[in-house]
């Protein structure tokens, strides 16, 4: 059974926050139904990712994969900016 590795979950959210060294926040929006009531809900998540280089701002909307765990909080990083945030 070597080699049998699921593949990275991936995830597509905003960049909330670009203020630490090297780390981005990513607010992820989920729709679930409401069990009782039947209304979808919007449910946010919020990741910490890596930024190597320090390129996203906030706003922008990234592509984030899990990873081993980098710190604390962090098991995730960023793998593509897919739109650029407003310049500061």
């Amino acid at each position: 059974m070597s080699g049998d590795r699921k593949p990275p979950q991936t995830e597509i959210g905003r960049v909330t926050s670009s203020k630490m060294d090297k780390t981005i926040v990513v607010q992820a929006m989920r729709t679930v139904q409401h069990p009782l009531y039947r209304k979808y809900i919007r449910t946010p998540r919020v990741f910490k990712a890596h930024d190597e280089h320090n390129d996203a701002l906030p706003g922008a909307l990234v592509k984030i994969c899990s990873t081993r765990p980098l710190s604390k909080t962090k098991r995730w990083r960023l793998v593509e900016i897919l739109e650029q945030g407003p310049e500061e």
